[in-house]
Parts: C-alpha cells; sequence; structure tokens
C-alpha cells in the first residue's frame, strides 16, 4: 500500500499546488474543444472520454508535471481504471511523479434552492471509497455551488458537504470540501463572509484525526479564509479558479498567502493536442510555474 502518512505530510506541507485533472461528462466536451477538439473529432461519450484521457496523460507525463510544483491531482472517477505508461493512474502519479492523487466523487448538483445548489446523492459511495484507497487514491473531492449570499442556503450547502465528508473520513480518506462560491454573483462577498463563518463553525465540531481540506473560491477579502487555514482540523485550503484566467487567479491567489491553487482549466490554458510535444511542454511548463509562484508566495 502507498504510504499515506507521507501523502499527508505532502499535503499539509507541500510548496505547490493540486492540478484539476477531473473534468466529468458535463464539463469534458468544453475542455476538448478549448484543447482543439470539437464534437466532430469523436463519437459517443467513449471516444470522448478516451479524448481527454490521452489529453491528462500528455499533461501527467510532461517533465514539469512532478512534485517539485504538483504536490496533488484530482481525478475523475473513470481515470482509476485508465493507465498511464503502463500503470494504473493513481499509482502512476504517486510512484513516479510523487503526486498525491485524489478522487472527484460528487455526481452533479441538486436544482437550486435558497440560492445554492447542494450535492446530488452519491449511490454506492462506500464501495466507490474502499475501491479507491485499495488503488492509493488519499482523498475525495465533492463540489457544490453558491449563487448568492442566503445565510439559510449556505448554512444548508455545508451541512450538506460536512453529511458527505464524515462518510470520507469514515472510510480512512481525506476529503476535499468544495461549496464554490460563483464568481458572477452580485453578493459574491457577502457570501464569502458568510461561508468562512458557517465552514468554521462546522469544522469546530471535528475531533482529532477527522481532518479535512478546503476549496474555496478566491476570495473578494484578502485571508478572509486564513483562520481556517490555521485551525488543526483542516490540512490546507485550496484555491479554485472558478472561470478566472490563468493570470488573474494567480494575481488573486498571490494576495491569499495560506492558500494554495487547485485549478484545472487555468492549468491548460492554450494547450492544443496539434502542438508539437517540445511546444505543449513548454507552454504547459509555463501555466505551471505561474501557478506554483502564487501558491508559494
Amino acid at each position: 500500500m502507498p504510504d499515506f502518512a507521507k501523502m499527508r505530510d505532502q499535503m499539509e506541507h507541500g510548496a505547490g499546488f493540486i492540478a484539476a485533472l477531473d473534468q466529468s461528462g458535463g464539463s469534458t466536451p468544453k475542455a476538448l474543444a478549448l484543447y482543439g477538439v470539437d464534437a466532430s473529432g469523436y463519437d459517443g461519450e467513449e471516444a470522448m472520454f478516451a479524448e481527454i484521457q490521452k489529453m491528462r496523460a500528455r499533461i501527467m507525463t510532461a517533465p514539469d508535471f512532478t512534485s517539485a510544483k504538483v504536490i496533488g491531482a484530482i481525478l475523475f472517477e473513470k481515470t482509476l481504471n485508465e493507465a498511464v505508461s503502463g500503470q494504473p493512474v493513481p499509482s502512476y502519479l504517486w510512484e513516479n511523479r510523487g503526486v498525491v492523487p485524489f478522487l472527484k466523487i460528487d455526481k452533479g448538483l441538486q436544482e437550486e434552492a435558497d440560492d445554492v445548489q447542494l450535492l446530488k446523492p452519491i449511490p454506492g459511495l462506500a464501495e466507490t471509497l474502499a475501491a479507491a484507497k485499495e488503488m492509493g487514491v488519499y482523498g475525495t473531492k465533492e463540489r457544490s455551488v453558491i449563487n448568492a449570499a442566503n445565510a439559510d442556503g449556505i448554512k444548508a450547502i455545508v451541512a450538506n458537504q460536512m453529511d458527505v465528508a464524515h462518510e470520507v473520513i469514515d472510510a480512512g480518506m481525506v476529503p476535499i470540501i468544495e461549496p464554490e462560491v460563483n464568481i458572477h454573483s452580485t453578493t459574491k462577498g457577502e457570501a464569502e463572509a458568510m461561508l468562512a463563518e458557517a465552514l468554521m463553525a462546522q469544522i469546530e465540531t471535528l475531533g482529532d484525526g477527522q481532518d479535512v481540506m478546503l476549496k474555496l473560491t478566491l476570495p473578494d477579502v484578502p485571508g478572509l479564509y486564513d483562520a481556517l487555514a490555521d485551525h488543526p482540523r483542516v490540512l490546507r485550503v485550496v484555491a479554485l479558479s472558478g472561470g478566472y484566467s490563468t493570470a488573474d487567479a494567480s494575481a488573486r491567489l498571490a494576495k491569499n498567502h495560506k492558500m494554495i491553487a487547485s485549478f484545472s482549466r487555468a492549468l491548460t490554458e492554450g494547450l492544443q493536442r496539434d502542438m508539437a510535444d517540445p511546444d505543449f511542454e513548454a507552454a504547459l511548463g509555463s501555466n505551471i510555474s505561474t501557478i506554483h509562484a502564487a501558491s508559494i508566495a
């Protein structure tokens, strides 16, 4: 089995960021289009996932994709059954790249109520967690969305996230709790203040060994989440790019000294399938360096 204690130490203290490589059925077509592969380039869902896996493998095997700058990576569930250089993806990441693997476990969002979208139920979660841990996956990620500053909705979304987090903790894994605040919300700043308070109230109830991570939208007020980052039950607070460009997200992140990045679109910005490998690796390396520098600022 992988050294989960070493993984924990890396996630708590590592100087780098978490790559989000967890595009799902809903987000994969857009990710592929940005990569230069439109829908006419593949036939059906399986072919679509095969194309995105080729892109992920190209990223994972690039020279700059190592724990020197990338300390973790979040994977889509189908990726667990894929291979890179003849190895299952989780073991390739950890054994060859030194990158801690996480698994996206959410199954999408419920309809909006009280200005938030809770997690949909996650059938078969216990079995998924057991199988993932056996493959060397350290933790999980589960995303829900806050669209406006509604105190009742924000309390509900944090409670919903914590219910799932407890299942993950009970399985011996570490959850990344991700209640994303919509960057286009007209009450984004107010929502973030409410979220910080609601998260702290829930985290205060955790006991020894019940560690979590938080993945949060870059806040309007720099340092808003510092108290959460300092809490002994929070291993790390990571930032999602949320639609900001790489440059904008990195500039915002650099002002939040206790957050590190967990970017998806910003990581792959400018990458194209038809690039020659040296050009692809140079473009990816530039993105990795920019995000890394902001994460350790």
